[in-house]
């Protein structure tokens, strides 16, 4: 028995109200049952109450025992002082006010009607499940499953727009910096995303804007950065790189040391360092106006226009320094854009309009129903449960889902685990 599922209990009123009574036997009857408090303090607020022939208006606090009450030092907290009704899974002892009368208890292990409790424990009993709600999770209403996933999306969008905004402060609230840093990590995907990172990191943006000037200076100082033009090699465009970042580091007194080496083991080749680190310089050098750009654009559309880009042209013949292989022009892909747009660009639209005092959610819930789910275990397991994703919006919904409420087993705060208890 956990104290959520009592504030579910009390909050649903999920008990037999009729004729109800206090522990001393008073008629409780309840006209509202208040505002459910997730901070520090009594966990409802305004409640309001008839004991007896007594109408009441305060505060509720909820444990599983009584003595919990002494257990966790209320008595000596004027938080508390308010509290017109303790309510409790098993009363075991006597509460009194600061004026010794006796706070009246409602013992709710009376009055939980026994399918409540038996579906409770199902949902909660692990028997290796996936998720807690993996049996009923196909049977949840449509509507109610729709309106979550919107709520998730959105929620999944504030939580990173939080750390978007921590972001910054190292940036020194300079925009153009956050999204280079944020583009740099995304570039770099799951396997060099941290590497990139701490690449972008390790200059200055006043130094990108320079060399972006140049398509092969940023291209020499991201790869040089990047260690990957420390070695010798017997390829001219390699030495004419080296040479160009052997500049650029002594003019703007460069150092690399922190940062990460980038992997090449078990990447496919159109996702080596080499090929994303050109790939961006080339974006860069193209768009000199890209924060503004992509703060304006709306449509995917717009978005592919302005990622329309490719790797400086010795990389058509080649994916790493000195080895040549079958021409190809390493553009960006359609998927690979979409990504840009799940983890980055959607991320900092909504966080830069909050900064507004803009409201764009809605917008951007529908531009992520118009782009392509992401490819994930989590997202997959979901859809052998209930197909249900179809794209990005449904996908970012579920990892917020399985993150924040299914891993934490917080099903009495998911509509999801609403929705299987009140079957």
């Amino acid at each position: 028995m956990k104290e959520d599922f009592l504030h579910y209990v009390w909050k649903f009123q999920k008990f037999d109200t009729r004729e109800v009574t206090t522990v001393s036997n008073e008629l409780l009857k309840v006209i509202a049952v208040g505002q459910h408090n997730q901070n520090a303090g009594p966990d409802f607020f305004n409640a309001q109450l008839s004991i007896g022939e007594q109408l009441w208006a305060g505060n509720l606090e909820i444990h599983i025992k009584s003595s919990d009450w002494y257990v966790h030092q209320h008595q000596s907290d004027p938080a508390y002082d308010n509290v017109i009704l303790h309510v409790v899974w098993e009363h075991d002892a006597e509460i009194f006010r600061k004026n010794n009368t006796v706070i009246p208890t409602l013992e709710l292990k009376r009055v939980v009607a026994s399918n409540t409790l038996a579906r409770y424990h199902d949902l909660f009993s692990k028997k290796n499940k996936w998720i807690n709600c993996e049996n009923s999770f196909a049977k949840v209403d449509e509507f109610i499953l729709k309106n979550w996933l919107e709520r998730l999306y959105v929620e999944r969008l504030e939580q990173k727009s939080d750390l978007i905004l921590e972001e910054l402060k190292t940036s020194n609230n300079h925009w153009e910096a956050l999204l280079f840093r944020m583009l740099c990590k995304n570039f770099g995907l799951k396997v060099n995303g941290e590497a990139f990172y701490s690449l972008a990191r390790s200059i200055d943006f006043s130094v990108v804007k320079k060399c972006s000037q140049e398509s092969l200076g940023l291209e020499a100082l991201l790869l040089g950065q990047a260690g990957l033009l420390d070695s010798e090699k017997e390829d001219s465009y390699f030495i004419l790189l080296q040479e160009k970042y052997a500049f650029t580091k002594y003019k703007f007194g460069l150092v690399n040391e922190t940062v990460i080496p980038a992997k090449f083991f078990r990447l496919r080749p159109p996702n080596f360092p080499t090929i994303r680190l050109s790939q961006l310089s080339a974006l860069y050098n193209a768009k000199q106006n890209l924060f503004s750009e992509i703060i304006s654009a709306k449509t995917k559309e717009d978005f592919y226009r302005i990622f329309d880009i490719s790797a400086s042209t010795y990389w058509d013949t080649h994916y790493n320094f000195g080895v040549t292989s079958l021409h190809k022009k390493k553009v960006l892909t359609e998927k690979f854009i979409d990504l840009l747009l799940i983890n980055t660009i959607i991320p900092l639209q909504f966080c830069y309009a909050k900064q507004l005092g803009k409201d764009v959610a809605e917008e951007l819930l529908q531009l992520a129903v118009l782009i392509f789910k992401e490819e994930n275990a989590i997202v997959k397991k979901y859809n052998e449960l209930r197909p249900i994703a179809n794209s990005a919006f449904e996908s970012q919904a579920l990892l917020q889902l399985k993150n924040e409420y299914c891993n934490k087993n917080q099903c009495l705060q998911c509509a999801v685990g609403n929705a299987v208890l009140k079957d």
